[in-house]
């Protein structure tokens, strides 16, 4: 399995200030993180949000990213992951090219098909069945390889149709800023593993909220099958591949059991699975070391996000774990 070095990225939905937003990055880049990524949502909270038990989004995208690369020098920042149905796609690969030029090619670019339905629902976006979902994302991957080319564009799909024009500007990055494509489904998976960079192992969120079934659908068994549909779409090219995961309970902690029954009873769980969980990383700074080092020996995952909620002050608390594994 992947002996891929260790590389690690904070991840952050909210911000109390701008003050506080450009202190948090700047640590990021301080502590030694190799990328700051945001998500791709804009629900604040209200009646809209509450169902889906996602946290709310304080900031866009896209200027965020901007801002960050503007305000560092050497992190990777970007977004885990752009939503494909929220923007044009022509608008956002020249959003992503004039990015990774600006910054002298720092961008990780990030794309899913989208899956929170409330999000959609309240935006007055139509969240149409994952077949339509999953066949437009699909025409986006290779429209954005297309456009990164700054070949003429001659692309005439069912959702995609540009001619007459190229991609510009020509990002710094060669051949286009990495594509990382994130998902639980076996379909975007074995895509991701045809065509992706970074292969970002999520829940399989088809209930179009977080909950327990995502949750169950993230446990060791079914993480060790995502990872074969990976080798499924990836064939030869598989070894090139970088597996990122979403650590998203994470708590660095002296009393680890009861803090992973503590999760486990708010999600129908044992102990047991939470501490095994892959997208959990729960105990001493040790502890959380050799157990990723065990888990990119298993699944071959060597690259990891860790959220940052404002009050968490993970940045900091996870910072002696990238201190010891990163680039190793």
């Amino acid at each position: 399995m992947s002996t891929k070095p260790f590389r690690f990225s904070l991840q952050s939905f909210n911000t109390d200030s701008p003050r506080s937003w450009r202190n948090l990055i700047s640590k990021t880049e301080d502590l030694g993180y190799s990328t700051f990524f945001l998500a791709d949502h804009f629900l604040s909270p209200g009646p809209a949000l509450e169902g889906t038990f996602h946290p709310p989004q304080t900031v866009a995208s896209v200027p965020a990213i901007a801002m960050a690369l503007e305000q560092t020098s050497t992190l990777r920042v970007g977004c885990r992951v752009f939503c494909n149905d929220y923007r044009h796609p022509v608008i956002l690969a020249k959003e992503a090219a004039t990015m990774d030029y600006l910054s002298g090619g720092r961008l990780e670019f990030g794309l899913g098909a989208g899956w929170i339905r409330a999000e959609y629902e309240a935006a007055g976006l139509p969240f149409d069945e994952f077949p339509e979902r999953y066949a437009r994302f699909t025409e986006t991957v290779h429209a954005y390889k297309a456009f990164m080319s700054g070949e003429p564009l001659e692309i005439e799909g069912a959702f995609i149709k540009w001619s007459g024009f190229s991609g510009t500007p020509a990002p710094t990055q060669s051949p286009y800023p990495p594509l990382m494509i994130g998902g639980g489904s076996k379909k975007i998976l074995e895509f991701a593993g045809a065509e992706a960079d970074i292969v970002s192992l999520n829940f399989n969120n088809r209930a179009g909220m977080l909950g327990p079934d995502g949750m169950n659908s993230g446990m060791a068994a079914a993480t060790a099958r995502k990872v074969d549909w990976i080798k499924s779409g990836a064939g030869d090219r598989f070894d090139e591949i970088e597996l990122e995961i979403g650590a998203y309970n994470t708590v660095v902690t002296d009393h680890q059991q009861p803090t992973a029954a503590a999760i486990g009873d708010a999600l129908g769980m044992s102990a047991d699975d939470i501490l095994s969980h892959p997208h959990c990383l729960i105990g001493s700074i040790d502890y959380i070391c050799e157990e990723l080092e065990r888990r990119r020996a298993t699944y071959g995952i060597s690259y990891i996000a860790v959220l940052d909620d404002g009050e968490n002050n993970m940045v900091e608390a996870f910072a002696p774990v990238v201190a010891r594994l990163a680039g190793k």
